[in-house]
């Protein structure tokens, strides 16, 4: 009898099934989305300020006609100043907005899952806390920024079709306009300085806050603060100087490496001279190695760090 014609085939739920590979990129990139779904005001602080200066730029815009035929009356330099001063209003709006929103993020993205005790349930998941930490420090450092230049360059596109719309409707030319708003070059300038300056430049800042916030129990802003102060009351008793509160006025302000990079609305071909002198400069490198440190720590807290 032949027996292999009897033998009962092995049922397919009993067959092992070899687990999906995931990328290593994946965990990453599903903690920032994380990240945008529960702090909305990462990207709704920016939308409503460019929102309200829209708002107000609109209702100014009936006056576009008188100011432009004043314009005229003007040489090159200050019709260009004049064109773009509230382009340039608007993007320094975003950008701050952008700054505070990332303090507050960094000061709560570490405290806040401790204090409502989410922390439980991520760390149930399969994501590491080096990928969590980087996660939220990329926010600050890298989404942020982007976010910022997105919504400044829609904005002011906006704002110049508004103008020539206006202008067109007068029946004046929209030659001084186009002519003395380079925007595709302030673009450019916006970009670099918001990742060079506000990302980079700014990332020991964002470690820092991202370490108090993993170590804190309550009261993070002012643990985040003290510290800092005392160093620089501490250093000006003992030694009469204020090398620490240079430091970090010159690490807000951009410093020297960064100063090409500030406040600049047109890139000019030096500004790609300055663009490589700040990529190449012992002060960018020694703050992104302080942040990393920072990171490390922050990831080390949250290792063992539980529930507040």
């Amino acid at each position: 009898m032949n027996t292999e014609s009897n033998a009962v085939p092995e049922s397919f739920d009993s067959q092992p099934i070899a687990p999906a590979a995931i990328s290593p990129t994946q965990p990453f990139y599903w903690s920032v989305r994380r990240e945008l779904w529960e702090n909305r005001s990462i990207y709704i602080a920016p939308l409503a300020v460019a929102a309200v200066f829209l708002f107000s730029f609109l209702i100014s815009a009936i006056h576009l006609p008188s100011k432009m035929r004043a314009a005229l009356a003007l040489d090159p330099m200050q019709q260009q100043e004049l064109i773009g001063k509230p382009y340039n209003f608007v993007a320094l709006s975003i950008m701050a907005t952008a700054i505070i929103v990332g303090v507050f993020y960094s000061l709560d993205a570490l405290h806040g899952e401790r204090r409502d005790r989410t922390i439980l349930f991520w760390k149930s998941l399969p994501v590491s806390d080096f990928t969590t930490v980087l996660s939220k420090a990329s926010i600050p450092i890298v989404i942020l920024p982007l976010l910022a230049f997105a919504i400044t360059v829609a904005t002011q596109c906006i704002m110049l079709l508004v103008s020539t719309a206006v202008l067109l409707a007068s029946g004046q030319s929209v030659t001084t306009v186009w002519t003395h708003l380079p925007l595709f070059q302030m673009s450019l300038m916006l970009f670099c300085h918001l990742l060079g300056v506000h990302g980079l430049w700014y990332a020991p800042f964002y470690g820092w806050l991202l370490l108090v916030s993993g170590w804190a129990r309550r009261a993070a802003f002012l643990w985040a603060a003290l510290p800092l102060l005392a160093i620089g009351v501490v250093e000006k008793i003992v030694f009469n100087t204020s090398h620490f509160g240079a430091l970090l006025t010159s690490r807000l302000t951009g410093g020297s490496e960064g100063a090409a990079l500030t406040g600049s609305a047109s890139m000019h071909p030096m500004t790609y001279l300055a663009l490589g002198r700040f990529l190449s400069s012992s002060g960018l490198w020694i703050g992104l190695a302080v942040a990393a440190a920072f990171l490390a720590a922050a990831v080390r807290l949250r290792r063992y760090q539980g529930p507040i």
